[in-house]
C-alpha cells in the first residue's frame, strides 16, 4: 500500500520515496512508489504532474491513477526497482486545483445549508469547475450563492479541518456524502460552509480560495447545473471579460459601465438598417422579375448577396421568367454562393455536373437548390454556354 503523503500534506510539494515496481503501461511506464505526494484523478479532481528525479535523471510523471490502494505514476521513461527518488509536484497545477475544489466544497455546501440542495455530480474541468444540484435554484437564489461564497472567503478564515473520526464518532457528524461509505472515511470541514467527506486536496483556509465566480446556472435533469470558477482562474477570467469590454468601450464610444446601452442601440440601428435594405433588395429583385418576364431560362450575377437574398432574388426571377433560373454572388478571390430553382422541375443531376465542373457544394429540393462553387465568373459562364449549346438541362 503506497504512504499517501497528499493526505498528510496538501502543501508538501517535494518528497523522497522509492520505486517499488515499474512496468511498460498504455501510456508510458507504470511506476509505483513506496510514498508519494502526487494525487491520484478521483473524486472529480484531477491527477498531479510533476517529475520524479534520481541519479541527475529527471522522469516526467504524465498521470497519476489510484489501482487496488497503490499510486501508480505514469511517466515517460522507465526506473529501476529500489531506485531512491525525488518527487517533484508541479505547485501551479496543484495549487489551482485546490482553490478550485475547495471553491467547490464551499459553494455546494452552502447550497446545502441554505436550501437543502445535494451535490450530485461535480467536474475540475481545465477552464471551469461545473457543479450539478438536484433541485432549482432562481436567478435571486444564484446571485445570493455567489455573495455568500465569497464573504465566506473574506470573512471567516478559520483553518480547514481535515478528520478521521471512528465510527461512533461518524453516527454524530452531519456531513455530505453522494453514497454510503464503508471503512475509514476522511472528513473534510470548512467551518460554517461544509463539512464532507472527501480524499482530495484542499487549501489550508478560505482565504487562500481567493475569488468565487458563479459563470452561469442552466436547468439540469431535476436541478441545476452550476458554472463557476475560483482563485486565479476567476482573477483571468474577470482580467479577460475586462479586457473585451474596454475594447467595446473603446469601439462604441461608450464609458465603461455603459456598453451594454450601447451595444443595443447599435442593435436596433442594425435592425433598423436590416429592414432598409431588404426594402430595397425586394424593389431591385422586383425589377429584375420584370425584366425578365418571360425571358425562359435565364442566368444572373449580383454582388453582395447573402444566400437569403439569392433565395429571394431566385424565386422572384423563377415566377416571371416561365424558365429556369440560376443567380450567383460572390468574386473570384473567395468563389461565389448560387441559387438555382426550376418549377416543378428537377434540378438534381444538374446541380451534381455543377459543383463536379465548379469545385462546388450544395444542394437542396428537386425544384430549388442552393450551394456554393470556388470558381471564376468567366468558369462559371463557360459552364452554360456549354450546356446551351449542348441543349443539355435547358439552362
Amino acid at each position: 500500500m503506497t504512504e499517501k503523503l497528499y493526505e498528510q500534506d496538501a502543501f508538501l510539494v517535494k518528497f523522497e520515496a522509492k520505486v517499488i515496481s515499474c512496468e511498460k503501461g498504455k501510456k508510458g511506464f507504470d511506476i509505483v512508489l513506496d510514498r508519494t505526494a502526487f494525487y491520484p484523478e478521483g473524486g472529480g479532481q484531477p491527477w498531479d504532474t510533476g517529475r520524479l528525479e534520481a541519479d541527475g535523471n529527471r522522469v516526467k510523471v504524465l498521470e497519476v491513477h489510484s489501482r487496488d490502494g497503490e499510486v501508480v505514476h505514469i511517466c515517460n521513461h522507465p526506473l529501476e526497482e529500489g531506485t531512491a527518488v525525488t518527487g517533484v509536484i508541479d505547485w501551479d497545477r496543484r495549487f489551482d486545483l485546490m482553490q478550485q475544489h475547495s471553491g467547490e466544497h464551499i459553494v455546494s455546501g452552502l447550497a446545502h445549508y441554505l436550501w437543502g440542495c445535494e451535490n450530485v455530480g461535480f467536474h475540475l474541468g481545465a477552464e471551469v469547475v461545473t457543479i450539478d444540484l438536484d433541485r432549482p435554484l432562481t436567478q435571486e437564489q444564484f446571485v445570493t450563492l455567489e455573495k455568500t461564497a465569497n464573504w465566506h472567503l473574506w470573512q471567516i478564515n478559520s483553518p480547514v479541518e481535515i478528520t478521521y473520526p471512528s465510527p461512533e464518532e461518524l453516527e454524530h457528524i452531519h456531513y455530505r456524502s453522494k453514497k454510503a461509505l464503508t471503512g475509514q472515511v476522511r472528513i473534510v470541514e470548512f467551518p460554517g460552509a461544509d463539512c464532507c467527506a472527501c480524499c482530495g486536496t484542499h487549501v489550508k483556509s478560505p482565504a487562500q480560495v481567493g475569488l468565487v465566480k458563479l459563470l452561469s446556472m442552466q436547468k439540469f435533469r431535476e436541478g441545476v447545473r452550476i458554472e463557476l470558477v475560483c482563485g486565479d482562474r476567476a482573477f483571468r477570467y474577470l482580467s479577460r471579460a475586462l479586457e473585451q469590454n474596454a475594447q467595446v468601450s473603446h469601439l462604441l464610444s461608450a464609458k465603461v459601465f455603459e456598453t451594454g446601452a450601447a451595444v443595443e442601440r447599435l442593435l436596433a440601428e442594425n435592425e433598423s438598417l436590416k429592414s432598409r435594405l431588404m426594402s430595397l433588395e425586394e424593389a431591385r429583385f422586383a425589377a429584375l422579375a420584370a425584366q425578365y418576364t418571360g425571358a425562359g431560362d435565364v442566368v444572373l450575377f449580383e454582388d453582395g448577396l447573402s444566400p437569403d437574398g439569392l433565395r429571394r432574388l431566385c424565386g422572384a426571377v423563377l415566377h416571371s421568367c416561365g424558365g429556369r433560373c440560376a443567380c450567383f454572388s460572390g468574386d473570384d478571390d473567395s468563389g461565389y454562393k448560387y441559387a438555382a430553382g426550376q418549377l416543378d422541375g428537377d434540378l438534381r443531376s444538374f446541380v451534381k455536373e455543377l459543383n463536379l465542373a465548379l469545385n462546388g457544394r450544395g444542394g437542396g429540393k428537386p425544384d430549388f437548390v442552393q450551394g456554393s462553387v470556388q470558381a471564376s465568373r468567366q468558369e462559371i459562364e463557360a459552364f452554360f454556354q456549354r450546356i446551351f449549346s449542348e441543349g443539355v438541362y435547358l439552362l
